[in-house]
């Protein structure tokens, strides 16, 4: 695709990091140690995997540069952005998508400090926005890395529940059909594909899959949005893993968490929003 290549990561905004860190760790998921962003008033804990990751965002200074995040967390917890990955540089990705008649913004310089056992790190991005009219339904930008040789340890990497990365991010809209000449500007008319009212963007090896509610709940029945959920916004993060039944074992292991198992869904284990900051976490299938 020309000038995005799948998907970096996925923003889930919570209210209290340290206590999302415990509940996501409870459940098998390793994360990096704490980051805390360099002229905002934002730190991070993420969840890493080889290709992807999920970053845990919450606020540690009311004061400085968090409108945006504040903003999104008066409405509710849960995940509020898609970062996609630039193919290239992030200013090389930027001139592709204005080849597409696409309107991208300069790209600006993002880093954050992390703590390593051998000293401070400060992984450095620089990100380019798009105009929302240009990705309708979904909050999203372009993050590219700068310095990737920081992003990942073997031991952040290593889940005790066998997840191994994203495979689809799944958003409820209230209709499809406004979107579609949108995605097929950005990644290519054969990217996006329909079925009846749902619509899903190929990026990559991975998904974007847009749906109006009452879709989405015949989809995913055992999954409740919430009196607080209104569209659009991101509603399910599904991860892949290396073995179903691993995976179901570790969750079912813990008692305090109400996990459920849907045989429609490969014997599919679905973490309840509730649980992990209204991101509900499906495991489709197993990547073996």
């Amino acid at each position: 695709m020309d000038g995005i290549r799948g998907i970096d990561h996925v923003i889930v905004a919570v209210q209290d990091l340290e206590h999302a860190r415990t509940v996501w760790t409870r459940l098998g998921f390793a994360t990096s140690p704490r980051g805390r962003h360099i002229g905002q008033g934002t730190a991070n804990y993420c969840v890493m995997f080889r290709f992807d990751y999920i970053e845990l965002l919450g606020i540690v200074d009311a004061a400085d540069s968090v409108d945006r995040l504040r903003a999104f967390l008066a409405r509710r917890e849960g995940p509020m952005s898609v970062a996609f990955t630039p193919a290239g540089s992030a200013e090389e990705a930027r001139t592709a998508l204005q080849r597409r008649q696409l309107h991208p913004s300069e790209p600006r310089p993002l880093a954050r400090q992390i703590e390593l056992p051998q000293g401070l790190a400060l992984p450095r991005f620089s990100l380019v926005s798009l105009p929302s009219d240009e990705t309708p339904g979904l909050d999203s930008f372009l993050c590219g890395h700068l310095t990737p040789e920081l992003m990942r340890q073997p031991e952040w990497l290593a889940h005790p529940n066998g997840a191994v990365g994203l495979k689809a991010v799944h958003v409820v809209v209230d209709s499809t059909a406004l979107l579609l000449q949108a995605y097929d500007r950005l990644f290519g008319i054969v990217q996006v594909t329909t079925t009846d009212a749902v619509a899903t963007v190929h990026i990559g090896q991975q998904r974007l899959v847009f749906s109006t509610p009452d879709d989405f709940q015949t989809m995913h029945p055992g999954i409740d949005l919430g009196s607080a959920f209104t569209p659009p916004g991101i509603v399910v993060l599904e991860v892949g893993v290396e073995r179903l039944l691993h995976t179901s074992d570790c969750l079912s292991r813990r008692s305090d968490c109400p996990i459920t198992f849907n045989a429609g869904w490969h014997s599919a284990s679905a973490v309840p929003p509730a649980m992990m900051a209204n991101a509900a976490i499906c495991n489709p299938v197993s990547c073996d």
